[in-house]
């Protein structure tokens, strides 16, 4: 016969989960023996273990007895049902295991893989994490938006990079991301955009864009690269003293009589 102490040791519980046990009528309490001790079987053992079992799986205490008493059918109906939920649960946690992975990814995160290898080749090219920065929270804007896009726009952006002009035109943004609006630099910066501008609007006359964005998400983007760059406003000031208007989605400005 065992103490209490030797059966918690026997099924791998402790002593204190054997009295709680007790406490919600799962596992019998015996009488006490002319020493004053509780003392178990080997039953007790059996017993203690199929609860220990049940509980670690996750069975409810409340339903423990019922499928302890239920028959062979029942009680392997309900070891199905258990089964289903805890594979269910393990697909949770993998789940919950790759977000957590992602957070080690960091820009991975909240981008798509074009998105990433695009942040990945300005930092090769040189440019300055700064810009990196403000490029990674739009294109998280973007692709939260936009998701079947990306690829596309991506596909465009990888191209220009690489043009030797563009590239330069860029990195000479990226020096100027946090220059306040008085930087005497920003007027010339400003007509080799619009050069840029025009002779990109002029290839592209007549052509249908293929990836038309939103108002809104044209207004949310414009918005953060003010918010995020000093001397944005400022440049929008001459861009539009130069005939165009907006960032995100650069237009001509349009002439008082609207031709």
């Amino acid at each position: 016969m065992l103490t209490i102490s030797q059966l918690a040791a026997y099924a791998g519980v402790t002593v204190r989960a054997v009295r709680h046990y007790h406490a919600k009528g799962l596992l019998p309490e015996p009488e006490r023996d002319h020493s004053g001790y509780r003392r178990y079987d080997a039953a007790a053992v059996v017993e203690l273990i199929r609860i220990r079992t049940l509980a670690e799986a996750g069975v409810p205490l409340s339903r423990v007895r019922a499928l302890l008493e239920a028959g062979e059918d029942e009680f392997a109906a309900a070891v199905d049902d258990i089964d289903r939920r805890l594979r269910a649960e393990i697909r949770e946690r993998q789940r919950h295991r790759q977000r957590v992975a992602q957070l080690v990814a960091g820009e991975s995160l909240a981008l798509p893989g074009e998105v990433v290898a695009y942040l990945d080749r300005l930092r090769e090219l040189g440019f300055r994490e700064r810009l990196i920065e403000v490029e990674r929270d739009s294109w998280i804007l973007i692709a939260a938006q936009m998701p079947d896009q990306v690829a596309g726009l991506m596909s465009i952006k990888r191209q220009q990079v690489e043009v030797p002009e563009i590239r330069e035109l860029y990195r000479d943004l990226a020096d100027m991301v946090d220059v306040g609006p008085d930087d005497p630099r920003l007027p010339e910066l400003a007509d080799r955009a619009v050069a840029f501008i025009e002779a990109a609007a002029a290839e592209s006359e007549g052509v249908e864009d293929p990836f038309p964005i939103s108002d809104d998400l044209v207004e949310l983007l414009d918005a953060a690269f003010l918010e995020l760059v000093p001397c944005a406003p400022r440049l929008l000031e001459l861009l539009e003293e130069r005939g165009w208007t907006g960032w995100t989605m650069i237009r001509r400005v349009e002439s008082p009589s609207g031709t």
